[in-house]
């Protein structure tokens, strides 16, 4: 069995960003997708775990573009598994265009959940067969440091890496809409939070050419939340996203982008 999974793409209007490119947002749902699709094929999906009430969920994924597909392009994402060990496996893709040209990679970090608990279950009950495994790199960094951010009150001097809020604090409460099947927030509710704090006339004169998640706590319906921001560069923002209540955090991300 070949242990590269590709799928083609059709990229009609209602796909796309107000730039008629392909939405970042749609492109984290097609790798979810084709990731779900290999991992169905191959036994070791959701369906192969509904016995034990277990199931994949990302913990890490990084998304890098040089460009983006356009309307009524098509496109291709090959996926492969970059590694796979007891506790978490690394999954690589490669988005390319109809004539093989390349837009950009990305690559993800997966773990096996309880969809009860939602407790880790780690990765021991597959029988994954060597040849299988790729461990071919995308040409892609893996994800830096996030460092803390603090309120952008803050005074004094920050404890040693880091960083304070140059944004105000940004409230939201997760809504059912953002839910996916496992009753928490979807991975592409946090790309369009994040996406939505840049205006209009920002995402016409820039894209989008890295974007870092890391995952560190469920969030889940109803949650109160805030997001914090801070700008290295006018082109390099980092983010916490954070509960409310008690400030612990949820999400760190880093998004840099590149103007047009």
């Amino acid at each position: 069995m070949n242990p590269e999974y590709k799928e083609t793409f059709f990229l009609s209007a209602g796909e796309t960003n107000a730039e008629q490119e392909l939405s970042l947002a749609i492109l984290t749902a097609r790798l979810i997708e084709i990731a779900t699709a290999h991992a169905n094929s191959l036994d070791i999906g959701n369906p192969s775990m509904t016995g034990m009430h277990a199931g994949w969920v990302l913990s890490r994924l990084t998304i890098e573009m040089n460009s983006y597909p356009r309307v009524n392009d098509n496109f291709s994402i090959t996926t492969w598994i970059e590694s796979f060990n007891r506790h978490f496996s690394e999954r690589a893709f490669r988005i390319e265009g109809e004539n093989g040209e390349v837009y950009g990679y990305a690559r993800s970090v997966w773990m096996v959940i309880d969809t009860v608990t939602h407790n880790s279950v780690g990765l021991g009950h597959f029988n994954l067969p060597e040849n299988l495994i790729s461990g071919e790199c995308p040409p892609i960094e893996r994800q830096q440091k996030h460092f803390p951010i603090l309120d952008p009150d803050f005074e004094g001097i920050p404890p040693k890496g880091a960083i304070v809020a140059g944004f105000p604090v940004f409230d939201y409460r997760f809504k059912y809409c953002d839910l996916d099947s496992y009753r928490h927030v979807n991975t592409v509710r946090y790309v369009t939070l994040l996406l939505n704090r840049f205006s209009l006339e920002e995402h016409d004169t820039t894209f989008v050419k890295r974007l870092e998640l890391s995952f560190m706590h469920e969030a889940k319906y109803g949650m109160e939340t805030q997001l914090l921001r801070h700008d290295a560069t006018p082109l390099h923002s980092s983010f916490l996203l954070r509960r409310k209540d008690d400030s612990s955090p949820l999400l760190f991300a880093r998004m840099l982008r590149k103007e047009r």
